[in-house]
Order: C-alpha cells, then sequence, then structure tokens
C-alpha cells in the first residue's frame, strides 16, 4: 500500500548565511503554484557567549511567531492584504515616541501617567524589542493581568517602608488607556492590521470621592491667616471661579476681559484645550489684584503642586476644619456651591467646562438636595416631637 505523503507547508523558515557571518531568516512562501519570499530583517550572530545564545533564542522565537502568523493570513485570505503592514516596529520604541510627543503638549500630570505606564509595561515585558508582531489579545490580557494581581506604585514608598503598596483601581483604568491609545495609534498608522486590544474590556473606575468646603467653611478660610498670601489667594480664586490650578498659574492678563458689567476670563483649557469663556463675581475680580500688561500673569507665584497643598492643609487645619483638603478642592467648592445655591447641572457644567455632563453629574450626587428633602420628611418614630411640644404649652 502506498504511504499518504506528507502535505507541504505552505510557508517555511529559512536561513541565509552573510559574508559577515550572520544569518539572515527569511520566510519562503508557496502559493497558487507561485514562490515568493518575506525576508523578516532578523539575523542569528555566531554563538560565542551565553548572551548570543539568548538573543538568537528570542530570534528564533520571533520569526516562528511571523510564520505562524503568515499561516493564519494564507489560510483567511488576508497574506496579501497584512503583509503589508509594519508589523515589525518594535513596541517599546513606538510607545517611548508618543510620550514624547505628548511633552509639553499635555498637562504634566498626565504625561507622567504615560511614563509610569512604560515602566510598567517593562516589568511586565522583559523582552525590549518585542515588536507589535508579538503584542497578541493574549499579551494585553496578560498585562491586564499584571496591572490587576503584579504591579505595585512606583513612588518607592515600598522601598522605605518595606510594605508592597497595589495600584488604586484609577491608576490600573489610566496605564491600560495608555496602551490602548499606543494600540490605536499603531491601528491607524497602519502598523497593524488588526487591533489585538479589540474585546478586551477595561478596568472598572472607581468612584472618587469629591472633597469640598461649604459656603460658610470658605467664609472661615478667608478670614484665617495663611503662611502663604499669593497660595491663599489663588485657592480662593479656585473656590470662587472652579478653575484649575493649571489654568490659574497660567492666567494671563491678556485674557481678562470686561463686559456688561461682568470680569469675563477667555481662555483656553490646558487639559482639554478646549475654549472657554467664563464670567466672574466682582469678589474673585478683587482677588487677581491691579491690572497688568497683556503679557504678565495674574497670579505671579506658585509654589510646586506639593508644596501648596501642605501650606492649605496647615491654613485649613488652623482654621479648625477636619478635611483633607487640596488645591483642586477649590473646584469641588465652587461646584457644590453652585449646585447648592440652586443652578441647574447644565449651567453648572457650563461654568465648569466640561465636554460631557456626566461628569457635573457627579457633583449632583455629592450634594443631593432631594435625598435630604426625602430624609427630612421621615415622621418622628420616637414622640419626641409630640412630648416636646407638650412640654412647650404646659410653660
Amino acid at each position: 500500500m502506498r504511504k499518504k505523503q506528507k502535505a507541504k507547508e505552505p510557508i517555511r523558515l529559512r536561513q541565509r548565511k552573510l559574508s559577515d557571518g550572520n544569518i539572515s531568516l527569511y520566510l519562503d512562501v508557496y502559493r497558487d503554484g507561485k514562490r515568493s519570499y518575506e525576508f523578516l530583517k532578523l539575523y542569528l550572530v555566531p554563538e560565542r557567549t551565553r548572551d548570543d545564545k539568548e538573543q538568537n533564542r528570542q530570534t528564533m522565537q520571533l520569526a516562528q511567531s511571523i510564520k505562524a502568523q503568515r499561516i493564519v493570513e494564507l489560510q483567511n485570505g488576508e497574506f496579501g492584504f497584512k503583509s503589508k503592514f509594519a508589523e515589525d516596529t518594535l513596541f517599546f520604541e513606538f510607545y517611548r515616541a508618543m510620550c514624547q510627543a505628548r511633552l509639553g503638549e499635555e498637562s504634566r500630570g498626565n504625561w507622567g501617567n504615560w511614563l509610569s505606564c512604560l515602566k510598567h509595561l517593562q516589568r511586565y515585558e522583559k523582552n525590549e524589542r518585542i515588536t507589535f508582531a508579538q503584542i497578541t489579545p493574549e499579551w494585553v490580557q496578560g498585562f491586564k493581568d499584571y496591572l490587576e494581581d503584579a504591579a505595585y506604585t512606583n513612588d518607592g514608598h515600598y522601598k522605605e517602608n518595606g510594605v508592597v503598596r497595589k495600584l488604586s483601581r484609577n491608576s490600573k483604568v489610566s496605564y491600560f488607556n495608555k496602551l490602548r491609545a499606543c494600540l490605536n495609534e499603531a491601528f491607524e498608522r497602519r502598523i497593524i492590521a488588526f487591533n489585538p486590544m479589540r474585546g478586551i474590556d477595561n478596568f472598572k473606575a472607581e468612584e472618587g470621592k469629591r472633597m469640598y468646603l461649604t459656603i460658610d467653611e470658605v467664609r472661615l478660610l478667608a478670614q484665617t491667616p495663611c503662611r502663604s498670601e499669593e497660595v491663599k489667594t489663588a485657592f480662593l480664586f479656585s473656590c470662587l471661579t472652579g478653575l484649575r490650578r493649571s489654568d490659574i498659574a497660567k492666567l494671563t492678563w491678556g485674557e481678562v476681559h470686561h463686559q456688561g458689567g461682568f470680569t469675563r476670563i477667555i481662555f483656553r483649557q490646558k487639559k482639554t484645550g478646549g475654549q472657554e469663556y467664563l464670567d466672574i463675581t466682582q469678589q474673585a475680580a478683587q482677588l487677581m489684584g491691579e491690572r497688568g500688561a497683556d503679557n504678565e500673569r495674574v497670579f505671579k507665584w506658585f509654589n510646586s503642586p506639593g508644596s501648596t497643598n501642605d501650606i492649605i492643609r496647615v491654613w485649613v487645619a488652623n482654621a479648625g476644619i477636619k478635611k483633607d483638603i487640596t488645591f483642586h478642592c477649590g473646584r469641588h467648592t465652587f461646584a457644590t456651591m453652585m449646585l447648592d445655591l440652586g443652578t441647574d447641572i447644565y449651567t453648572v457644567s457650563k461654568l465648569l467646562g466640561h465636554s460631557d455632563i456626566s461628569t457635573t453629574q457627579i457633583y449632583a450626587k455629592v450634594l443631593d438636595k432631594n435625598k435630604q428633602a426625602a430624609v427630612a420628611a421621615i415622621p418622628d418614630v420616637f414622640g419626641t416631637t409630640e412630648t416636646q411640644n407638650e412640654t412647650e404649652q404646659t410653660k
């Protein structure tokens, strides 16, 4: 009986020795009776050291991965299309370029998150020369699992105290979104044909606690001395306008206008880049002081964020207010104050410069007048009110 011949592989990984002693790897593709070659730009080096052997092992692993992908493409009828993509692009090189492009364009905090995510990606993936061809849905899910179970903070406290601090829920969301943005960009630039992030859900963001001051507490702070008058003035300005620290720090007199009896600030948000038109009260206008040249900063001196918050915490404590208040709480204070005064949520959203009203609804949840009214309407179940009334009538 005739032996059944083994089917030939449509794609074979082959080697070609070069004049410099290295070995070039390429794919030998046989399709529809025609032969073609795909040179992978991957090379094996002479194995003189243990590092050479490890390098060759990783190179062969990558070549086999590309070969497996090409076979799948061939079976799915996608070979001619997919091979046009630059999947041999180095992932970390591409990610670093995205970080560099964002320097100066985005807030310092968000740019810092990009760098922090890079550190976690490097902890997760030890192969610095990994390419986009190796970034699979399984690899993406693996990074998500790493953030969930194994990642710790980058701030160094775990080294000082000997205690490992896991990432907060919102840090996990932020870092996973950075990887998502990177892969989306690679897809848009036709580096990859299919996005391995597709179908993998992000972490659910943890609802942050919005710490704020009441109107009476703001009045109390205004009457309490502060170690830094500049910090005090800028923070109270935030409470009365809802402006972020970054926008107050860069505010110039050229952005301050007078219109219809109001002082109007026309500026572009640093965080979102959105053009904003904000009318402010006379109280807030007085905090800006005497007008200077158009190119001059309104608030000329600012501490670092950490130093500013330290000054605010001492100031708040000296006022007898037992709350953990940072500069950004001035924005929260403005939002809750507006809602408390009966301003509709749409107007509050516009005053804060929110592009999505759902962001503003968080403040409505913090200060829910309907809930307060409902709780206040619960009748007296212990009879204390009736007893009190009888006592007063007897008197």
